[in-house]
C-alpha cells in the first residue's frame, strides 16, 4: 500500500491547542466495525459502550521533562533514550551546533559531549554533572511541533500532558488516548464490572516519526521499551474483551506471540493487512495524515470506514490529535 492512501484533508483550527478543563468531557466518536455504523457521544459515556467483564488496558508511562536547552552553544534538544549512565540519544535542532566532538554547556554546571550520531539523526551525548537534576529543573514538556506554545508557557503542560494513571517515567510523548481518564470515571467502571490492568511502553520517536517512503511496507520503526507483568498478563487471558486504549497498548500486545510476564523493545509497524490476535476494542485518538498511529487504526478497522470516519469527524468540527477528542472502535 501506498503512504499517499492514508492521507485525508485537516484544517488546521481543528488542531486541538488547548486541553479541556474536564478531562472527561471530551467528545467521543464510536465506529462499529462490522456494520459500519458512526455514532458521536462523549468519553464520560464509554461504559455505556462497554460490558462487565471488559477489561481496559492502560499505558502507565510517565512523560519526562525531555526538552532542555544548552547555553553554549545554543541547541534545542530533545532527549529520547537513556543509553546508560550519563548517556543519551537525542534530536537537536540545529544539527550544525552540536557536531561530533562538540561539548554542549548548560546551566548548573551540567554538559554534554556529542559523541556520535544516531541512525535517526540524532546525536549520542555523555552528560558531565547532575543530568537528573537538570532534566527536573529545567526541562520541559515535549510537546508535537503542531502544539503552539512559547519556551516560557510550555511549563503549563506539565500536569495535563499527562495520563492520571502515569507512574513509570520513560516517554518523550504522552499516550494521548489515556488522557481522557479521571481517577473517578475509572472508579465508576470499575464498579460496573469493567476492569483496568497496566503494561508499560515509553512512548519514543518510533510512535511520531513520520513515513518519508511511498511504499509503507518499506518503513521502519524505531524500537520502543515495554513491559507486561505477570498480573497483566493473567487479567487479559481472564477478560472477556480486551479494550486498548491506545496505539501503544495494541503495539505492546501485538509484539507479543503469547502474553506473560515479559520485558523486551518493539519495533512493530501494523498496517493493513493485520490479523489480531490480543486486542478486541480500541479507544484512540485522531491522528495525522500519512501517519503510523493512522495505518495501525486502519488496520484494525478498515482504512476505508476510518477514512469515512474522519470525514465525518472533519465535518462535525471535532479536535485532532493529542489534546483532542476520541474515537471508540468496537
Amino acid at each position: 500500500m501506498k503512504t499517499a492512501d492514508f492521507d485525508y484533508h485537516l484544517p488546521p483550527e481543528l488542531i486541538a491547542q488547548q486541553p479541556l478543563a474536564d478531562r472527561a468531557a471530551s467528545r467521543m466518536m464510536v465506529v462499529n466495525r462490522a456494520t459500519g455504523e458512526i455514532r458521536h457521544d462523549h468519553f464520560r459515556n464509554l461504559g455505556q459502550h462497554l460490558h462487565a467483564g471488559d477489561l481496559l488496558v492502560l499505558n502507565d508511562t510517565k512523560v519526562i521533562p525531555a526538552r532542555i536547552w544548552s547555553r553554549e552553544p545554543e541547541v534545542e534538544l530533545l532527549l529520547v533514550e537513556k543509553l546508560g549512565i550519563d548517556r543519551w540519544s537525542a534530536l537537536v535542532k540545529p544539527g550544525k551546533r552540536a557536531k561530533v566532538g562538540v561539548t554542549l554547556r548548560f546551566e548548573d554546571s551540567v554538559s554534554a559531549l556529542v559523541e556520535g550520531e544516531t541512525e535517526f539523526g540524532g546525536r549520542v551525548l555523555r552528560f558531565s554533572g547532575d543530568v537528573e537534576a537538570y532534566i527536573a529543573a529545567h526541562g520541559v514538556p515535549p510537546l508535537p511541533p503542531y502544539i503552539k506554545r512559547t519556551r516560557q508557557s510550555l511549563n503549563v503542560d506539565r500536569e495535563r500532558y499527562q495520563t492520571v494513571f502515569a507512574r513509570e517515567p520513560g516517554a518523550v510523548a504522552a499516550p494521548t488516548a489515556g488522557l481522557h481518564f479521571t481517577p473517578e470515571l475509572l472508579a465508576q467502571l470499575q464498579a460496573s464490572g469493567i476492569g483496568h490492568a497496566f503494561i508499560t511502553l515509553h512512548v519514543g520517536i518510533g510512535t511520531f516519526r513520520p513515513v518519508k517512503v511511498e511504499n509503507i511496507e518499506e518503513h521502519r520503526m524505531h524500537a520502543e521499551k515495554f513491559s507486561i507483568s505477570a498480573a497483566t498478563a493473567r487479567a487479559i487471558g481472564d477478560a472477556q474483551r480486551v479494550v486498548a486504549v491506545g496505539t501503544t497498548v495494541v503495539r505492546t500486545l501485538e509484539s507479543c506471540d503469547e502474553l506473560k510476564e515479559r520485558e523486551g523493545a518493539t519495533d512493530i509497524f501494523i498496517h493493513p493487512p493485520h490479523t489480531f490476535r490480543f486486542v478486541d476494542v480500541l479507544l484512540t485518538n485522531f491522528h495525522l495524515p500519512r501517519s503510523t498511529l493512522l495505518m495501525l487504526v486502519s488496520a484494525f478497522a478498515s482504512r476505508e470506514l476510518i477514512l469515512r470516519a474522519y470525514e465525518e469527524a472533519v465535518r462535525e468540527r471535532y479536535r485532532f490529535f493529542s489534546y483532542g477528542d476520541c474515537m471508540l472502535i468496537l
